[in-house]
């Protein structure tokens, strides 16, 4: 059998994502090597994630050149924190597997929410975080902040800001979990969708890496994306949405924090009606 090609971005929790999954793959016996691809998010890392989607689409930003090199077969699988993922795939592609999820709240380093002082500074990158932290706190001074972890963990060491926001996920996979000083309640700031799962893309009818699905995970993920779907949302909608054993939580504001809404329900018809409340 010829080795598998993963296809995968070039930052370190993109690289450790896509070894974890080699790692899986080698267990079963499937001989594979990583290839990194970059993408147009990676390559434009001076202007908040905000303003490049109103400049541009955000749909496929970290995903479009993976996709592509999947479509054309030079890769085997593409490895995507689901986050990322749009919610429409190009046609001749599907998400094959999505493995057992990492914790998926969000965590603050440099301090903790009770103790920040009045306009402390605060960086992070997404409209979600901004808003929800905003309806918190008002008073506080919330920056944008890009980069990867280790920049933006050098950014914070360097006094650039009181605190950064960042997702446990990502900080436990990469050895920093111990930077964390306040894990934030999904009660307080709901995840984004599909945060700390990672999606296993293929050609459609690929069902040779099936085995790396997690039931339990797919269903939590795949009610989180039909909510996204039906809000039409992205990267410039300030909004999470966390499903956990059957039960939704979302989250929708404006960007400043006001006029937060809330949701949390259980049932066939919950995203339906989930809809109805935040809107």
């Amino acid at each position: 059998m010829s080795q598998l090609v993963i296809g995968s971005r070039g930052s370190k929790l993109a690289l450790w994502q896509a070894e974890h999954i080699q790692s899986l793959m080698a267990a079963r016996g499937l001989d594979a090597r990583v290839e990194i691809i970059h993408t147009t998010g990676d390559k434009i890392t001076d202007v908040p994630l905000a303003q490049l989607g109103a400049q541009t689409s955000t749909k496929g930003l970290f995903t479009k050149e993976l996709e592509e090199a999947l479509l054309d077969g030079r890769i085997d699988l593409a490895v995507h924190s689901m986050k990322d993922m749009p919610t429409e795939l190009p046609a001749g592609l599907e998400i094959t597997a999505i493995p057992e999820r990492e914790d998926a709240r969000d965590a603050l380093i440099g301090g903790t929410l009770a103790d920040l002082p009045q306009g402390a500074r605060v960086g992070t990158s997404a409209l979600r975080r901004h808003a929800q932290l905003k309806a918190a706190r008002p008073d506080l001074i919330i920056e944008s902040i890009r980069g990867n972890v280790d920049t933006r963990l050098r950014k914070l060491d360097e006094g650039q800001f009181d605190v950064i926001l960042l997702a446990v996920a990502g900080l436990k996979r990469l050895g920093w979990a111990h930077r964390i000083t306040d894990y934030v309640p999904v009660e307080l700031m709901c995840p984004a969708v599909g945060q700390g799962a990672l999606a296993v893309e293929t050609r459609s009818g690929d069902t040779r890496f099936t085995f790396l699905d997690h039931p339990p995970t797919r269903a939590s993920v795949e009610m989180e994306r039909d909510f996204l779907r039906a809000m039409g949302g992205g990267c410039q909608v300030p909004m999470g949405c966390h499903v956990s054993e059957g039960l939704l939580r979302c989250a929708v504001a404006e960007p400043d924090g006001t006029r937060l809404r809330k949701f949390l329900g259980e049932g066939p018809d919950v995203v339906a009606r989930a809809l109805e409340a935040v809107r």
